[in-house]
């Protein structure tokens, strides 16, 4: 039975972060990995697109914890424990779609783990050309994520979604939680379709990637 995004995660808070470091090849390496490409300068700004709990984030805060935080989720349980997790640090906390929420301008830098693969490149367009407005020239968005290593898993994902919100008579235009990875190429027109100057991986284990598009 499909779920609402929110709904989901929230209902696995309770053993969520010991779950995804244990559970998710190569978590223990590409979270430390993609806080390492964040920046380091005192006080730099930084967007995270899925905060959820912030596994990325407790490793970036021990790297820069001067820097200034604001994370969007659309699961309310999951903002609560991170707010708790970092009551010592400069973050802004927002409850709701990254695609709806408006983000502002001057980031640094943007960041976005485990959290992307849900969406189409049509769905994504309109967001990385929101999220490039957000950051300064010369700013960069660190997307590490999960990918399809064919078109032809990326199409079996998708039409699998549409069988199941057939199944179910799922007809409203909400996110509800399935996985439909891209393939790192589809995930790259997307961003230079987007504005981004350049689109570069960074390092991958299996078929988790880090993705580096700089403005």
């Amino acid at each position: 039975m499909l779920e609402k995004m929110g709904a989901f995660f929230d209902a696995r808070l309770d053993g969520y972060d010991e779950h995804m470091l244990t559970n998710i090849d190569s978590a223990r390496e590409f979270y430390p990995f993609t806080a390492r490409c964040l920046p380091t300068s005192p006080g730099a700004r930084i967007l995270d697109l899925g905060c959820g709990t912030g596994l990325e984030l407790e490793e970036y805060f021990r790297l820069n914890p001067t820097a200034k935080v604001a994370g969007i989720d659309l699961a309310t349980g999951m903002l609560r424990a991170l707010e708790v997790k970092f009551s010592d640090k400069d973050i802004t906390l927002i409850c709701g779609s990254y695609f709806d929420v408006p983000f502002g301008t001057g980031f640094d830098a943007a960041v976005s783990v485990e959290s992307l693969h849900h969406f189409t490149k049509e769905e994504k367009l309109p967001l990385y050309r929101k999220l490039r407005k957000a950051l300064k020239a010369g700013g960069y968005f660190i997307l590490t994520d999960y990918f399809s290593l064919s078109d032809e898993e990326e199409q079996m994902h998708r039409a699998e979604l549409l069988r199941l919100k057939a199944e179910q008579g799922i007809t409203d235009d909400e996110f509800y939680h399935y996985d439909t990875p891209l393939t790192v190429e589809h995930e790259t027109e997307a961003l230079v379709a987007a504005g981004f100057s350049s689109v570069e991986v960074l390092s991958s284990w299996g078929a988790t990637f880090t993705v580096r598009a700089i403005c």
